[in-house]
């Protein structure tokens, strides 16, 4: 039924994921049950989408992990099952056991739905609160850098949080669900604005997150729904793994990370290491590069 769209999206994406590797996560559209007619989900996806997932020892194409650039990077099945006795939670952390903080100093998971959202749009589903609370937990004592979703069409950035709460050894979390729809984008967020919801904006948009060190990450969102790129939200993150614990006295080159392939950057910058952790903030405040000392 739907099989003509999966063939025109790919040779419309073709002539830029034939040049640079493409890692992606499933959501809510790929399912594809039709009732009474084929009970099996996600098999167009699976068939056109095969990731490495037996790499990282994985038995499902819907989640897995892979290295990139000094980042270890978790993708997450929301809509396969989560639950503590699950395949995808054992994976999960046995996946974790083997990151090491020295070699991919960074961490960071994505899924689809959600944990954090005050926008009007997909609130109450078990996708979100159903796996956050299967979760959280987990990738918090692992010391998860940020979590990335989508899901919601619009851009939301919390603070480091946990168990809904400010922690600065909480990962950031961002709803970057923006990219375009054709029910347009929603709209509507829920008021006040929550005290860890940073920035939130309904606009289409993209995001780069260019880890500059081992220490030391720029996230910046990207406003273009009027045919131009704006930055319009910049933040400066703090490795979680750069407390003096884990990381003492070493300096990493930089790379930028688009969450695909990884794009050398020719200047290392040793400037930017500082092992006391101050300068960028842990709350994901914005900090100026020049206020990052040497």
């Amino acid at each position: 039924m739907y099989q003509p769209w999966w063939d025109t999206f790919g040779q419309m994406v073709q002539p830029v994921a034939s040049k640079r590797p493409w890692m992606v996560t499933q959501g809510n559209h790929e399912i594809e049950i039709i009732p009474g007619v084929h009970k099996e989900p996600f098999t167009s996806y699976n068939a056109r989408w095969v990731m490495p997932y037996e790499e990282s020892g994985s038995s499902s194409n819907l989640y897995y992990s892979f290295e990139v650039a000094g980042v270890h990077v978790l993708m997450l099945g929301s809509y396969t099952e989560f639950g503590h006795d699950s395949a995808q939670y054992n994976w999960l952390q046995a996946d974790l056991k083997k990151v090491d903080r020295i070699k991919t100093p960074w961490l960071i998971a994505l899924i689809h739905a959600p944990w954090y959202n005050s926008n009007e749009a997909h609130q109450g589903e078990y996708q979100s609160f159903g796996m956050k609370s299967s979760m959280e937990d987990l990738l918090y004592g692992a010391r998860v850098d940020a979590i990335f979703a989508g899901h919601v069409h619009a851009y939301e950035r919390f603070t480091q949080v946990y168990k809904d709460q400010a922690d600065k050894c909480g990962p950031v979390h961002i709803t970057i669900g923006d990219g375009g729809n054709h029910n347009g984008l929603a709209t509507k967020y829920i008021s006040p604005q929550p005290k860890i919801s940073v920035f939130r904006e309904a606009s289409f948009g993209h995001g780069e997150f260019e880890v500059v060190n081992a220490t030391h990450a720029q996230w910046t969102w990207h406003r273009n729904q009027d045919d131009e790129a704006v930055a319009s939200d910049v933040v400066w993150l703090t490795s979680l793994a750069s407390n003096g614990v884990i990381i003492v006295g070493v300096c990493y080159g930089g790379w930028l990370v688009n969450f695909l392939p990884q794009v050398p950057v020719t200047r290392a910058h040793p400037s930017i290491y500082n092992p006391s952790g101050q300068g960028a903030s842990d709350t994901g405040e914005e900090v100026s590069p020049s206020k990052l000392s040497p």
